[in-house]
């Protein structure tokens, strides 16, 4: 037979109690409820929130070939599905910036939710103030006007970064592919490198420098090149990123492709040989150059 005293058997009980309650309190803490739910259509510092639907994302992230190599950000991130998006299906790095501190929380932890929590961050901030020109892909849900404030700040980016909208454009800067999707639209753009003005080039003739005189409206690119004496329009002139393609005929009447990397006021790149002359494989030609 075992004897307890009463008192111990109160002190045990109270002791239980205390326990369970700080078991209690410890689940709860790591085990929170949801409380936070966005509503479509409320607003923001500058624009409502509404989610882009996922047959879009994914469309937009596919025509922007987003892959492991890249990190993502996305301006006004919401609840953060284009970020986790891009990290759970494409394999990228992406941080989203959200100036509404709630749904900011909350896409960090859908994020966690997802399992991407490694890959993918959400900031707390404005999309005007914070730097994001590290970043390979851009991609916005924002207004026409938003995204000509921005523009300028895009356009200054590494030559080749990928830029994608959904239904709001970039004004005059034509895109270069529209994005189809179930009741919406997206657009891809990819940030030209700067080649406009009068650029020296040697590679493009044996006896003699060549001058390349370039205009440029964005991706679009337009010029003369002046060859031993003798100036000529160039040919299917475009960007594509930091790379500038365009045409000419040399001095014995053949057209030559061009294909240069434009870093700064440097260009380097080769000439190709005929086209159609698939049994020739002709030397490589250099072509190098240089803007004042």
């Amino acid at each position: 037979m075992q004897f307890t005293h009463p008192n111990i058997k109160r002190t045990l009980s109270l002791g239980s109690l205390i326990l369970c309650a700080v078991f209690f309190l410890q689940a709860c803490s790591v085990l929170q409820p949801e409380t936070y739910a966005p509503k479509r259509g409320q607003m923001g510092k500058d624009v409502m929130w509404l989610p882009t639907g996922d047959d879009l994302i994914v469309k937009m992230l596919q025509a922007a070939k987003v892959g492991p190599q890249d990190e993502v950000v996305d301006l006004g991130a919401g609840d953060g599905k284009i970020a986790i998006a891009a990290a759970r299906h494409f394999g990228a790095r992406a941080w989203g910036i959200e100036y509404n501190k709630d749904l900011a929380a909350l896409a960090q932890r859908n994020a966690q939710r997802a399992g991407v929590a490694d890959r993918v961050r959400i900031v707390h901030g404005d999309i005007f103030k914070e730097d994001f020109s590290k970043a390979t892909v851009v991609t916005l849900y924002l207004l026409e006007e938003l995204n000509a404030q921005l523009r300028p700040t895009i356009l200054a980016m590494k030559p080749g970064t990928r830029v994608l909208s959904h239904n709001f454009s970039m004004g005059d800067w034509e895109p270069d592919e529209v994005i189809p999707a179930s009741n919406a639209t997206g657009y891809f753009w990819t940030v030209p490198a700067n080649v406009a003005g009068l650029w020296s080039l040697s590679g493009l003739d044996e006896k003699s420098l060549a001058t390349l005189k370039l205009d440029q409206a964005f991706q679009r690119v337009a010029g003369s090149l002046t060859l031993q004496g003798k100036t000529q329009n160039v040919l299917s002139a475009r960007m594509d990123g930091a790379a500038l393609h365009f045409s000419f005929v040399n001095a014995d009447g053949m057209l030559k492709a061009v294909k240069v990397l434009v870093n700064g006021n440097v260009l380097t790149g080769e000439v190709t040989g005929p086209y159609g002359m698939v049994d020739i494989q002709p030397p490589v030609v250099r072509v190098e150059g240089r803007r004042p």
